[in-house]
């Protein structure tokens, strides 16, 4: 019998200053059996640093041909591939040729350092790829609960995170972005 998804509602509060973009978003984020607290709340945090009203989270780790989260335009086409993760290098090339940006949010602390130091020539040569790195998430997973209210305040790239159990920054590396 195959588990199922874990479904977590969060009421979300966006406030990026560095966008001029303020937002309440009711979600319902399903958990893959196979994926960590810590996976899931880097996905929803993706979505707050890329917010917009046309963004959307895909399958992920249930459909290998989709991002995390995406972003498409009136036609169609994919405008922003979202992922989570360290990927293979040739995930991101392909991703590239799908998308006008990609954007490889990594996590995991000395893992992704050395995922870095592996992939860093050849994704630096990938014109429409932004890759962040998230070097702490500890604190963000323990916020992670089925019923979520958190709030997000981000100002000349410094982000807070305010939720029941208290608050925390929470640094977001830009290892490479698209002008």
């Amino acid at each position: 019998m195959a588990l199922k998804s874990t479904i977590y509602k969060i009421d979300l509060n966006i406030a990026d200053m560095d966008r001029h973009y303020y937002q309440q978003h009711n979600l319902t984020l399903a958990k893959h059996p196979s994926e960590t607290d810590v996976r899931l709340m880097v996905r929803l945090l993706a979505f707050v640093l890329y917010a917009d009203e046309n963004l959307l989270f895909g399958n992920g780790l249930s459909d290998d041909d989709e991002p995390d989260l995406w972003q498409k335009d009136l036609t169609g086409a994919i405008q922003r591939w979202i992922c989570v993760g360290l990927p293979e290098e040739r995930e991101i090339r392909k991703a590239c040729g799908r998308s006008k940006h990609v954007v490889q949010v990594l996590y995991g602390g000395r893992t992704a350092d050395m995922w870095w130091a592996q992939n860093s020539k050849a994704v630096l040569k990938l014109d429409n790829v932004t890759i962040i790195n998230l070097p702490d998430t500890e604190q963000l997973a323990a916020a992670a609960a089925r019923g979520l209210s958190i709030s997000f305040t981000i100002q000349d790239q410094q982000i807070l995170v305010s939720y029941e159990g208290g608050s925390f920054e929470i640094e977001a590396l830009r290892l490479k972005d698209v002008d």
